[in-house]
């Protein structure tokens, strides 16, 4: 059973997370910020990882606080529902277009946090969200998920596609990295765990 939920509450959030690996990429989310629901249904739909994500946030201070702790719980959801990550194929890759943008992410269950984003987004805000969030999110996921993940936006003129893709890419990268490798039955690493 690769699922985990877990609860972070702090005094700037309130945030419970809950997963399936192997769900059917249903998402059930209510973070308070619109553009960071759209995101999450990305990840969620092209993952094929059913994700609840409910939060309140500080969001009358601005949305910094709420995208990094939501980024945070989802990746201690993470490293929770791999487990000791036996079996799995560990590294996922995937290039996803929408329009003119494309983006390209890479990742690795590494158990070794490390972020690589190259995203030069053509304008500051999505509406209402400060594209910055975009990078303290995964940021937050990788660093409490122990994974490696490298994401780059290779095109895009609309900032819109840009996260998109960088999200549904990530996604499909993920997918790929917890499928379960029917040749492999132990830790894919020659140290012997990750």
């Amino acid at each position: 059973m690769r699922k985990a939920e877990v609860s972070r509450n702090t005094l700037e959030t309130r945030i419970t997370v809950r997963l399936d690996l192997d769900g059917t990429g249903a998402a059930k989310l209510d973070t308070g910020i619109g553009f960071l629901d759209h995101m999450l249904d990305q990840i969620a739909r092209h993952g094929m990882i059913d994700l609840d994500v409910q939060a309140k946030g500080d969001l009358h201070i601005d949305g910094h606080h709420t995208v990094e702790d939501i980024g945070i719980t989802i990746g201690q959801a993470l490293s929770q529902a791999l487990g000791d990550k036996k079996g799995l194929r560990r590294y996922g890759h995937a290039y996803v277009p929408l329009d003119e943008a494309l983006s390209r992410v890479v990742v690795d269950l590494s158990g070794r946090p490390g972020l690589v984003f190259e995203v030069p987004f053509t304008r500051s805000m999505i509406g209402e969200f400060d594209v910055d969030l975009v990078h303290e999110f995964f940021q937050g996921l990788v660093n409490h998920a122990f994974i490696t993940v490298q994401i780059d936006n290779l095109r895009g003129d609309n900032a819109h596609h840009q996260a998109e893709t960088a999200f549904k890419a990530f996604g499909r990268a993920l997918r790929m990295a917890v499928e379960a490798d029917p040749r492999f039955t132990g830790v894919p690493s020659t140290k012997g765990s990750l």
